[in-house]
């Protein structure tokens, strides 16, 4: 879904507007905030002014990027005005926005740059491309669509966004156009082995200690073909761990041999629980989610369940026993 119709109206959105407001998904990840400030990088570049936001909290293992501590936060009390010029990244859906949306105009004029298939085309312009390993991916092509020349600071910010989505260049959405990406990043200064260990290396004590109680929970399917963990607000508060210590938890089950499917459900909250879905391909996660109010990928989708734990978890794991019956997608 490569149409370069869409990368010119994204770039006329940019050069005809000014003072913009720049959102990302609720729990950020590394595509996220990466494509968070690589549009910041951009607007610089052309003389714009512009705000960054999130809902926060961020990734403290970002903070190396371009921008990051320029991230408004909803806890620092947001932009505290609406914007009429809104660049949504990295969000499948507009509610993925989160608390971002009482800062845009009535008549705000959204652009909406993402790569989720269950992405709705929400906004006044979309520049959508569900072939894209990573809304940084698309963000490259805004780059080169714009002229832009590339320096170590844009290098190091799309090729997180890339890694982080790739899972270190490893999953199948690393393909060739990836790799030549991440070459030419690597070309203009983005430090790859440096971001490597920062990010695919390196564990918190609370990221440690999570996981131990976290595989202590490690449950299957009859079958086998379904594993799930799951881990409480309780458990956070005990191991110090915060939410990015989570990400990859899920693959835990998902790695295991004979495992079609993993879970990782995170409790909320007494009736609220969100779910993170991994397939080795048999299985499309991203119907399954949308079956729960969420998205995603086909490999890779998460949803958020307003249940008690024990019930999110009968139901999910219901969900994807029915999907493997059905056979591949």
């Amino acid at each position: 879904m490569r149409r370069p119709e869409q990368w010119e109206a994204a770039a006329r959105f940019l050069r005809e507007r000014d003072d913009f407001l720049v959102v990302s998904h609720v729990q950020p990840d590394g595509d996220a905030i990466s494509s968070t400030v690589a549009v910041g990088w951009l607007l610089n570049r052309l003389g714009k002014s512009f705000t960054l936001y999130n809902e926060g909290p961020l990734p403290s293992r970002l903070s190396y990027l371009w921008g990051f501590s320029d991230i408004v936060t909803a806890a620092s009390g947001g932009p505290m005005r609406p914007f009429k010029h809104v660049i949504a990244v990295d969000c499948a859906d507009f509610d993925r926005v989160g608390a971002a949306r009482q800062w845009f105009a009535e008549d705000a004029e959204l652009l909406n740059i993402d790569h989720h298939p269950t992405n709705d085309g929400f906004g006044t312009v979309q520049l959508l491309d569900f072939e894209a390993a990573a809304t940084a991916e698309i963000l490259f092509g805004l780059l080169k669509t714009l002229g832009a020349e590339l320096d170590a600071d844009i290098a190091n910010a799309v090729y997180t966004g890339l890694m982080t989505d790739t899972g270190g260049f490893r999953y199948a959405n690393t393909t060739p156009r990836v790799m030549a990406i991440a070459s030419e990043l690597l070309a203009a200064g983005a430090d790859g082995p440096g971001l490597a260990e920062r990010l695919l290396e390196r564990m918190t004590m609370g990221q440690i200690q999570m996981t131990k109680r976290a595989l202590s929970r490690l449950s299957f399917s009859d079958d086998g073909r379904i594993g799930w963990l799951w881990v409480t607000s309780e458990d956070l508060r005990e191991t110090g761990a915060t939410n990015e210590d989570l990400e990859g938890l899920v693959n835990y089950p998902r790695n295991i041999e004979g495992v079609e499917v993993g879970l990782l459900f995170k409790q909320m909250g007494s009736d609220a629980v969100k779910v993170s879905l991994r397939s080795a391909g048999n299985v499309n996660v991203a119907s399954v989610a949308q079956q729960f109010g969420g998205g995603g990928h086909v490999r890779a989708s998460g949803c958020r369940i307003a249940s008690a734990l024990p019930e999110a978890i009968e139901r999910v794991v219901g969900a994807v026993r029915a999907a493997l019956e059905a056979g591949p997608t």
